[in-house]
Parts: C-alpha cells; structure tokens; sequence
C-alpha cells in the first residue's frame, strides 16, 4: 500500500519515513508539509541523500490529492492540525493512523480542557479507534474494521504498558498510584525552546508540565477500560539530557496478601506472548538506552515488602515505541499481516 506522510520534516514524519522504507508492504507516498512546500526532502535533509529517490518532493497539504494518489495516509502533525484536515477522511472512511493528540480522548470537553484549544465535532471523535498496540490482543476494540485509529502519546504508550496488569487484575489501592515520567529532548519537538536550549538541558533536569500534561486524560481514559473506580492519578513529567527515550517509573500501593511472584505472574499473564513487550526477569529493572532506536517496551517491577509499594519501570523510545514504531505496528495490525514486519530492528548500543 502506498502510504503519505503529512507533517513529514517533522521528528515522528522522519521517524515513519526510516521505517516505512524497509516495510515489505508498505510504499513511501506523498510527503506533505506546509512550513518547507516545494522543496526537495533531502534539501532539507541532506542525510536522505540517495536514500529517498521517489517523491522526494514536499508538497502543499491537498486531501483530494492524498486521497487520490495514496492507500492510506499518516498525520505526524502538531496536536491541532488533524482535527480540521483529517474530517474530509473521516467523511470519506479513508484510512488514516494519526499519531497527533486531536482524535485520542473521546470527549470535546476533556480534549478542550487538556489541550487548551477546541475539539473535533463529536460525530468526528466517535468513528475513531484509540489503539494501545501490544494491548489490542485484549480486544478492548479490534482496528481491523476501522479507517481512522488514533496512535497513543509516548508518555501513554510507556505508562499503560506499565499499570495495565496491575489495574486490570486488581492487584493495587486505584488512589495510590503515583507516576513519574522522564523525557528526552526529542520529545519537545523540532522547535527551539528557552527549555530545551542546549545550555538550559544539558547536565540539567527539570519539571514541566506538572499536574497538567495532556497525557493524564489519555492514561486514565483508557486503564477506566480495566476498572472504572479509577478517577484520577499522580502524573509528573520532567525533561532529562538525551535525545530520544521516555523513562517511566510507576508506584502504587499493592493490596494485602499480593506478593512480587503474583505482580510478575499478571505481566506475563498480558505480556508472554507479545514480542515488542520484554519483561525483565524477577529482581532486574530495564535500562533506557537498551530499547533505543527499537520498538521495544521493556518493563521490570520491584515490591517492597516493609512498604506494601510495588515500582514498575517501562521505558520505550519515544519517536519509536511511543510514535511512529507503533503507528507501523498499529498499522500491520489493520492489515492483518505480521505486526513485526517493518519494526524488528535491533536498539542502537551504545
């Protein structure tokens, strides 16, 4: 299937565009982009060179165009961009997987609030299917039949795959969970901010975000799947001095008589047959930089038997895990061919 790309020059649109390269059934289509129109990508891009030789140009955004000369389309745009070019694809049922914010919360009043802007009508929102990867085989809702699936943020992809076994076997006091992210720069985006300047960054770590991440929603809105007392949690996120990798730490307080042997059972339980998921072994946590550059969530848990507090750790790279790794494998799953294909590089060491 030819594929485009609309938001290409950004970090995620070139993150698809290394992977789709090698996908034995998926073909680079259009390339879209409105800030670098009418440029050759690798002008922009000189480390393409040779390495993209068909439409190499970038194109202005035109649906009609990207409906007629593609099979399906990928929004690697900003969060509130999709909301207004995807609707004449949701008319259309064209397929798209968009792996911006716009489509990913079910309600306009709670995108609004978290996203500080206006939602998608509603009818838009309700033909959307909000697809966690390495979960879809507890068939919460299948995307086999679906022609727009929303991708998970990479702070929701690593949290989810951390918490999902513990809320859905009902191992742990809802009220307690407490979540700590940690983010490397690539995460912020392309643009240059005052934070994540290279002075500001490097050998620093700093809060943002706090009680406020347009993530929380997502996290909750989907774990409410496994059990619908979860109201609320305990969400921080900070920024710490690598390129790429989400680090996510994850404590709550499990219930009486739940031991480390029945928290690792619950993993492998959901985990032992999905390939992108690595549980670490009893009493080993993961590192972040031997999931890099993969589409690997790998997670390890601890519990602490003086405190009744379990620690579980996940860790993905962002841009692939957390972004275009798993819109490719979202996409395998649609097409109903080997979610691996395309995604079984190994992480870059060192």
């Amino acid at each position: 299937m030819k594929a485009a790309i609309i938001g290409i020059t950004g970090y995620t649109g070139l993150e698809l565009l290394r992977l789709m390269n090698k996908h034995p059934f998926l073909e680079i289509g259009g390339l879209y982009s409105h800030s670098y129109a009418e440029q050759n990508l690798d002008d922009v891009y000189f480390y393409l060179k040779n390495l993209v030789k068909d439409n190499q140009l970038i194109k202005e955004f035109d649906a009609k165009e990207i409906m007629a000369d593609n099979d399906l389309v990928f929004f690697a745009t900003p969060s509130g961009v999709s909301k207004d070019q995807a609707q004449i694809f949701l008319e259309a049922n064209f397929p798209v997987i968009d792996l911006s914010g716009d489509y990913r919360l079910k309600g306009a009043s709670e995108y609004e609030k978290w996203y500080k802007s206006s939602a998608s009508h509603k009818d838009y929102l309700g033909k959307v299917n909000y697809q966690v990867a390495d979960l879809a085989h507890l068939g919460t809702k299948s995307i086999k039949n679906s022609s727009y699936i929303s991708n998970p943020g990479c702070y929701a992809t690593a949290t989810i795959l951390a918490l999902t076994p513990l809320v859905k076997e009902k191992l742990i006091d809802l009220s307690s969970i407490i979540v700590d992210g940690k983010s490397g720069l690539s995460g912020a985006g392309k643009k240059l901010t005052e934070t994540s300047h290279y002075v500001t960054a490097s050998e620093n770590m700093t809060l943002y975000k706090v009680h406020e991440h347009q993530h929380i929603p997502e996290i909750i809105q989907y774990l409410k799947n496994w059990d619908n007392d979860l109201q609320a949690l305990h969400f921080t996120t900070s920024l710490i001095p690598v390129k790429r990798g989400i680090f996510i730490t994850a404590y709550a307080k499990v219930k009486k008589g739940v031991t480390e042997s029945d928290l690792q059972q619950a993993f492998e339980n959901i985990y032992a047959e999905k390939y992108f998921v690595r549980l670490q072994e009893q009493g080993r946590l993961p590192e972040l930089r031997q999931v890099t550059a993969s589409n690997f969530c790998d997670l390890g848990l601890s519990l602490n038997n003086d405190t009744g507090v379990v620690t579980v750790v996940a860790v993905i790279d962002n841009l692939v895990k957390g972004a275009a790794g798993q819109a490719i494998q979202n996409y395998n799953l649609w097409a109903g061919i080997d979610e691996k294909l395309g995604l079984e590089d190994i992480p870059l060491f060192p």
